[in-house]
């Protein structure tokens, strides 16, 4: 091993599991932070080793980086975050990690444009691109004097931990008062200076979007466009079940101008709701970093993982379009959502088999590691009813 780069993937969850098997399937080293309750990656054959991240303060994770790279030999391995806060966390020491690691994920003066959503709107707002009504209280006073239509939602701008409002990712409300004790709950679980009130845009699955792309220099070199069809929770997305590639080229513009707006390079997925009330898409998050179905690229010819591996060591990369027609399943979390639209009619059992019609890339299962679509089941159970306590 000695000599021979390698890849960090900071995590163990299914999109930690993507990378894995997109580098490993290469021959390319792979090790995984396991995080406290994820363990697909973990399981996979093609993960060679495996450290579990201490739970310490930002300087104790960046001295356990570190000392990856003098006492393994990982120097000059490149490193993928897969959640907000690592991603966060790397960003903040890009430049003394860089020292050390090859880092796939942007700077902080980049990443932090879709890393708070205080930053996220206005800088929508700032290039013409459409994004919900949203404020940002201060203190209680604020949301107690505050006049608007309801409903509405409370969300953070970025999330630091699991907890009930996070685990929902949006608490919704009908009117003032329970807005208000809404408001006064949250700030127990959460910053109060992280929280927003926003807009409550009604809509489905169908109308959650998304523009994913490979970036260098503000340039897409690969890039899909996808509708995430099904979502847990349906309403706020927390993450997606089954997502579909489709040509709609209203949110490629948009995506493109923030991208130039933040001169960015790396991975990004931008999020958009179509708000039927008045026909236009409307951003709703950005990702700066791998996203859930980033294994969907595979069917399209554009391995996301390797080919932001290929680019970060100075690889040219032909450009790659989006290709509609392919489909992405999570399908342990995706039957009981498609079991729910059923049971609601918003969905047939017709349309549910239909759907797994044509190309489709499963997120957990592969015929060559079978072994995290095993632990997969009392995972995602364990997951969801802890959530649901949490609630």
């Amino acid at each position: 091993m000695k000599g021979r780069r390698g890849a960090i993937v900071i995590g163990s969850n299914y999109r930690a599991l993507g990378i894995v098997r997109s580098l490993g399937r290469r021959g390319i080293p792979v090790w995984v932070l396991k995080e406290t309750d994820e363990y697909l990656a973990v399981a996979s054959k093609y993960t060679q080793r495996t450290f579990n991240r201490p739970a310490t303060d930002e300087r104790g994770q960046i001295a356990f980086l570190l000392e990856l790279a003098s006492k393994h030999d990982a120097r000059g391995w490149l490193v993928f975050p897969t959640e907000d806060e690592s991603a966060a966390l790397i960003a903040r020491h890009h430049e003394e990690l860089s020292k050390h690691f090859i880092i796939t994920s942007p700077p902080w003066d980049v990443l932090r444009w879709g890393y708070d959503k205080r930053l996220t709107y206005p800088l929508a707002k700032e290039v013409g691109v459409d994004c919900p009504w949203t404020t940002y209280p201060t203190c209680r006073e604020d949301v107690a004097a505050l006049e608007c239509s309801f409903p509405v939602i409370l969300k953070p701008a970025y999330k630091k931990s699991i907890n009930s409002l996070t685990a929902a990712k949006a608490w919704r409300f009908d009117d003032h008062d329970s807005l208000l004790a809404g408001y006064d709950r949250a700030c127990g679980i959460v910053e109060p200076e992280s929280l927003m009130i926003q807009e409550f845009i009604p809509a489905s699955g169908a109308s959650q979007m998304s523009f994913a792309a490979l970036v260098k220099d503000e340039k897409p070199l690969a890039w899909l466009v996808a509708r995430r069809t099904r979502q847990i929770p349906m309403d706020f997305g927390r993450f997606s079940t089954y997502v579909e590639t489709l040509d709609e080229p209203e949110i490629i513009s948009p995506s493109l101008r923030l991208l130039d707006r933040m001169h960015f390079t790396g991975l990004v997925e931008f999020e958009y709701i179509h708000d039927r009330r008045d026909g236009r898409y409307k951003l709703l998050d950005i990702n700066p970093r791998i996203w859930g179905w980033h294994t969907l690229g595979a069917l399209a010819g554009m391995d996301f993982p390797y080919l932001l591996w290929r680019m970060s060591l100075g690889e040219s990369i032909d450009e790659i379009p989006s290709r509609p027609g392919l489909r992405w399943v999570r399908r342990t979390a995706d039957a009981p959502v498609a079991l729910r639209e059923v049971l609601g009619g918003r969905m047939s059992m017709k349309s549910f088999f239909k759907s797994f019609q044509g190309p489709i890339e499963h997120a957990v299962f592969a015929a060559d590691d079978p072994l995290p679509a095993l632990v997969e089941l009392p995972l995602v159970f364990y997951k969801l009813t802890r959530r649901s306590l949490q609630a």
